[in-house]
């Protein structure tokens, strides 16, 4: 088994742009990664790297990059785990993101950064209109013909809304926005959180022709609250049914006029079956853009649920080697080729499955890309063998810090695989007993413990309603772990969806700044035509 080896910023630099495939894995947890990180850096934290190396990085041969701050060594350990899961081509970072930094490269703070840099340029290439919060809200007060269009999942929307919007996700949008608005004179608003899907889901609407105004909201519900104006919570206003059959011959001649213009080519079925079952020279990625109902009723085996308007919103979740291959799949391909437009002009091959998921059923299974399954197993422990155990056990909380902090069986240690060494001086050699939300999860922790010496009594899968029911004392902690240890969440992004006003308008400067901070590189790697006005007919 070859060790894995290391690069230099400067080498990576040219790898990254090379044209050959590469998946650059940032491995730190998550509050660790949106603080700094590389452009192209996959979040992949090492506490979950089993749960989502073999679905980012499927093709074992494939030239991978890991990195961490270049202290921690967490980046060695993780590559040390792909070796021995059979990955052939396996590198560090030499110094992590510290040296990146140092050879002069830029690091960026945030989530989904190159995915977001594409709104920004868009907006701008596109020449998206725009509506500030308080025009908004005058034209509604005034009762204006106006629609306001929520292009966010349906979870996010029952969060937090625009009063009097309709949920309606960015990969269905343009799909159902006929059943939603039938004259064209009304003026369509379209928002999200912040910018990226009030822009991209306005600019497809103008991509396929629609007629109506059709305007992003300037900042979406963020700008909304800095505008002084109040949300509404719980909302259940949600898109319609699929359209009838007599609306969809249009929808097709519309998507066949966006696939001929923006160069989106359809794949034969057996094409892609053989792009798949071939591993040895390309990554070929398989989605479904439909709606999670769609996918679960009906999806192509193996198959990866990746709703359209989340792919382009957050690209780095599915697709986590550069230069590869997508294929998109939806029912009739109108959805499919609206997003592989966009995903083309993101950088990557895209294509869509002719005929749908129609004509790969039957011919189309893809590998699975699993990883772990040389885990150990550990013994099983119930919620009741939970309170039966007394001081002799140390049991360690591997959920996130979070969700730790709601709530947690009292006297359990919250831990995290990236900081093993934190939990290893809690043992104190008492038997451990593993308490994960993920089995994978907690198997690689418990692996991980057992390497370093200590006797592993089982995991114990479960959630705070199940404590509750089988009796057990528990607590919460607001503030434990302290803040500065809570390394899987990154504050930076969440705190301005607590109606934190500040980090909404940091996050918003942050995000408008990015197009300004790519090097020349970065930017050529998107297909996006400069001073190109929208498509509207």
């Amino acid at each position: 088994m070859q060790a894995a080896q290391t690069v230099d910023a400067a080498s990576l630099k040219q790898w990254l742009h090379d044209g050959d495939e590469i998946a650059l894995l940032d491995v730190r947890e998550h509050g660790e990664y949106g603080e700094a990180h590389l452009f192209y850096g996959v979040p992949l934290p090492f506490s979950r790297l089993e749960t989502g190396l073999g679905r980012l990085v499927p093709r074992r041969s494939c030239r991978i990059v890991m990195y961490d701050d270049g202290v921690s060594g967490v980046a060695a350990r993780a590559a040390d785990r792909a070796v021995s899961y059979g990955y052939e081509r396996v590198f560090t970072l030499a110094g992590g993101a510290a040296a990146w930094r140092h050879a002069g490269f830029e690091l960026f703070a945030g989530v989904h950064v190159p995915s977001k840099t594409f709104g920004e340029l868009v907006e701008h290439a596109e020449a998206v209109p725009s509506i500030a919060a308080a025009d908004l809200r005058k034209l509604l007060a005034e009762g204006g013909d106006v629609v306001v269009v929520d292009s966010r999942p349906v979870d996010e929307y029952r969060k937090m809304n625009i009063p009097g919007s309709l949920c309606c996700p960015n990969g269905e949008l343009a799909y159902r926005i006929g059943q939603i608005v039938t004259d064209p004179a009304t003026t369509v608003v379209v928002n999200c959180a912040g910018r990226t899907r009030s822009i991209i889901g306005a600019a497809t609407l103008r991509r396929f022709g629609v007629r109506n105004p059709v305007l992003a909201l300037e900042n979406g519900t963020m700008g909304w609250r800095l505008a002084g104006f109040d949300l509404e919570h719980g909302s259940s206003r949600l898109y319609p049914d699929a359209p009838a059959a007599e609306r969809l011959d249009r929808l097709k001649h519309k998507a066949g006029e966006i696939a001929s213009r923006h160069g989106v080519s359809r794949i034969e079925a057996a094409t892609v079956a053989k792009w798949l079952t071939d591993r040895t020279a390309r990554t070929t990625y398989l989605l479904d853009i439909r709606t999670e109902e769609e996918f679960r009723a009906d999806g192509l085996p193996g198959a990866v649920w990746a709703p359209g308007g989340q792919l382009l919103q957050a690209t780095d979740q599915w697709l986590g080697v550069r230069n590869a291959r997508v294929v998109l799949t939806d029912d009739n391909e109108v959805r499919a080729i609206l997003v592989a437009s966009w995903l083309t002009q993101l950088g990557w091959e895209t294509h869509v499955l002719a005929g749908g998921v129609e004509a790969g059923r039957g011919r189309i299974s893809v590998p699975p890309g699993m990883i772990g399954g040389g885990l150990l197993r550990f013994p099983p422990v119930s919620a009741a063998e939970l309170g039966r155990r007394g001081a002799q056990t140390r049991f360690f909380d591997v959920r996130s810090s979070m969700e730790y902090r709601t709530g947690h069986i009292k006297g359990a240690f919250w831990a995290t695989r990236a900081r093993l060494e934190k939990a290893l001086e809690q043992v104190e050699g008492r038997e451990v007993v593993v308490i994960a939300g993920d089995d994978m999860v907690g198997r690689a922790f418990a692996a991980d413990l057992e390497r370093a010496g200590c006797r592993i009594a089982g995991i114990h899968l479960g959630s705070p309603e199940r404590w509750r029911e089988a009796g057990l004392v528990m607590e919460a902690t607001p503030q434990s772990p302290p803040d500065a240890e809570c390394i899987d969440y990154l504050f930076f992004v969440h705190d301005r969806h607590d109606d934190n006003l500040e980090a909404a308008r940091q996050y918003i400067a942050w995000e408008t700044g990015l197009a300004d901070r790519i090097d020349r590189q970065e930017r050529a790697a998107f297909r996006i035509p400069e001073n190109r006005h929208a498509e509207a007919s």
